[in-house]
């Protein structure tokens, strides 16, 4: 593990209106600081929020007070444009459904996030002939989700999630959706691929047999992440 630091919140808040008039505070002074090369898990029960703070931690919402900082650039007060180019350089996000677009083959869900980031087109096919070869789908890059496997869809995903060399990984329930033993295949090579690039992932993830892989593993407690 590096002693860079690819993401950090300090004191983050965030409440939610519930109804007309209720409050529902989530975030009650969050901090984290993930390191280059850090897989950390993130354990808790639903409805603590877990994917508020992965959505505050992607540059997807903003906090009611507190600051998101990623690769030392701090996000406050940063104009949508500018949020919107971290999000695309610098993370990469896995979600439990793979959320790949169904008429674009595995190759061509790999290329597009590097066509909007304007990467050659020559470069971003070969970029993800070699991701998706790093996951065992070499010989799979030409067929379409629909005739792919749900692990085989997953894998795809994180492909793609990879495909423009991102810091941070942001993955929420990335095997949720998938039975113990391709959930098992998946995460291996999930975490092969973040110790190989050097990146920083936090995982939230409710599978038991997983944490013992992780680097640490933290938890919700009254809106503040603790180790547990």
């Amino acid at each position: 593990m590096s002693e860079t630091v690819v993401l950090e919140l300090r004191s983050v808040k965030k409440t939610y209106r519930s109804g007309d008039e209720a409050l529902l505070p989530v975030l009650q002074g969050a901090n984290l600081r993930l390191h280059a090369g850090e897989i950390v898990a993130l354990v808790a029960p639903s409805g603590t929020g877990k994917s508020t703070l992965l959505h505050l931690a992607g540059l997807l919402d903003t906090p009611d007070e507190g600051e998101v900082t990623i690769c030392g650039q701090s996000t406050q007060g940063l104009p949508d444009s500018g949020r919107t180019a971290l999000r695309r350089d610098r993370i990469g996000f896995v979600y439990q459904f793979h959320h790949l677009l169904g008429e674009f083959t595995a190759r061509e869900n790999v290329v597009l996030p590097q066509l909007i980031r304007n990467v050659p087109k020559a470069r971003a096919r070969a970029e993800a002939d070699r991701l998706l070869g790093m996951f065992g789908l070499g010989h799979r890059i030409n067929h379409l989700p629909g005739k792919l496997s749900g692990g085989e869809q997953q894998r795809v995903a994180i492909a793609r999630a990879l495909a423009n060399g991102p810091a941070v990984l942001l993955a929420d329930e990335p095997t949720g959706n998938l039975d113990v033993q391709t959930a098992d295949i998946v995460f291996s090579q999930l975490l092969e691929a973040v110790r190989q690039t050097g990146l920083a992932a936090l995982v939230a993830t409710h599978n038991e047999e997983l944490l013992s892989r992780m680097d640490r593993v933290l938890t919700l407690r009254d809106g503040q992440l603790v180790a547990r």
